[in-house]
């Protein structure tokens, strides 16, 4: 049974791709919680989770030009910094992605049927995992209709917040309008880290592009191509949702709010687009657990290719060119956390674990040697350590735990085998 994929993805689907995977975190869930954590400062967490993501993404697609397979960073670090380093991006990678896709599927369900969450959540990761296992172009396809519908009406609650009487600039913190913002307490500079850190977790999509290095037509056009063009795409929606919420809600019921965007068009006077706004969360989060399922399966390949993981994780299916067992497994451990998980813990738990991973990807984009590379590395490496480490104490204690746990395993391994 081969164990090569096909390459079957141009720069539009792969920009798609990207773009489902990084449109359904950050809008409906992340924004609220950074806007808890930054106050008015919102808008400058957003800044500056963007530099880092941007320093990464580049990093990331000038890495995946020389290394055009799946694992992404696992396979950087392994090449670039030695087997420690691979084996922790990948462990990093995929157990932070996998409390991503538990927070993804809970947001489903919590839009579908609040009532029932956990069970609707289970049921998208199995429905999600039989997409994927039919194919990439298949997953690319049902991606490119969630992110029309998501786009849809993200552009919906931006036109109805911003011309509503309730719309006011002064809550954005930018000395732009008449009313202040009160509540939301005052803007530290470790509060915006925080919530750059929670808004990271939105960015960090992209990372499926490379992921799937190994199903992309020409690698060394096609990435770099790609990786910027999603990451600018999402930055600019990002941006006038989060100026929209701000303005109708201000940041200190922002950082209250459950459900930011239903409550932001509420305010406006337009609970008419409530159902709309839940029905485009739900495709939103859909889409980046699509794409999370399609990445946290290549890098599950990839390390299993190594020994890191049982090899049989490694078989390719014949006919539809998938790790068809990876497939199944990461979906099965997906669906047991779904049943089982809380939404807001996941989401600083999977952006240390994440951090790290490209944390790891800046260092070997460092190796590189080239001025212009390097400068990105360093802004990229500094970032993600800083910015870990300002996300709350339970998700730096907990991810912190987690990448001991792995370098634990790696060693012990390394002592058996012997």
């Amino acid at each position: 049974m081969t164990q090569e994929l096909r390459r079957t993805l141009g720069v539009f689907d792969a920009v798609v791709v990207g773009l489902g995977a990084m449109l359904g975190a950050g809008v409906f869930v992340a924004l609220g919680p950074a806007a808890g954590a930054a106050g008015t400062g919102l808008l400058w967490g957003l800044a500056v989770a963007a530099v880092v993501a941007y320093c990464n993404a580049m990093s990331s697609a000038r890495l995946a030009v020389d290394y055009p397979a799946s694992g992404g960073t696992y396979v950087y670090g392994r090449e670039r910094l030695g087997p420690f380093w691979g084996w922790l991006a990948g462990w990093a990678f995929v157990v932070g992605k996998t409390a991503s896709c538990a927070a993804m599927a809970l947001t489903v369900g919590a839009y579908v049927w609040p009532g029932q969450a956990h069970t609707v959540a289970v049921a998208a990761v199995v429905v999600l995992t039989a997409v994927n296992y039919g194919g990439v172009r298949k997953s690319a396809a049902l991606t490119r209709v969630i992110v029309a519908v998501v786009l849809g009406v993200l552009a919906a609650v931006v036109v109805v917040c911003l011309g509503s009487d309730a719309a006011d600039a002064g809550r954005l913190g930018l000395g732009l309008g008449t009313e202040a913002e009160p509540k939301a307490g005052s803007v530290t500079a470790w509060g915006v880290l925080g919530a750059a850190g929670l808004l990271f977790f939105a960015f960090a999509g992209y990372a499926r592009i490379t992921t799937l290095g190994e199903e992309v037509r020409d690698p060394a056009r096609t990435i770099p191509r790609a990786v910027p063009l999603a990451l600018g795409l999402v930055l600019a929606v990002y941006a006038c949702v989060a100026v929209a919420a701000l303005s109708v809600l201000g940041a200190g019921e922002l950082g209250r709010s459950a459900a930011p965007l239903a409550d932001a068009v509420r305010a406006a006077g337009a609970s008419w687009l409530v159902p709309v706004v839940r029905v485009g969360a739900a495709a939103g989060a859909l889409g980046a657990l699509l794409a999370l399922i399609l990445g946290i399966s290549r890098t599950t390949l990839a390390m299993a290719r190594d020994g890191h993981l049982p090899r049989g994780l490694a078989a390719v299916h014949p006919r539809f060119q998938v790790p068809h067992r990876a497939e199944p497994a990461v979906g099965a451990v997906v669906a047991v956390l779904a049943a089982t998980a809380d939404v807001r813990g996941a989401i600083g738990f999977s952006s240390f674990g994440v951090l790290a991973y490209y944390a790891i990807a800046n260092a070997s984009a460092w190796t590189l040697g080239s001025q212009p590379v390097r400068i990105r590395a360093a802004v990229g490496l500094v970032g993600c350590v800083v910015l870990a480490f300002a996300l709350p104490a339970p998700s730096v204690v907990s991810g912190a735990a987690v990448l001991l746990l792995g370098a634990a395993w790696y060693a012990a391994r390394r002592r058996t085998s012997r």
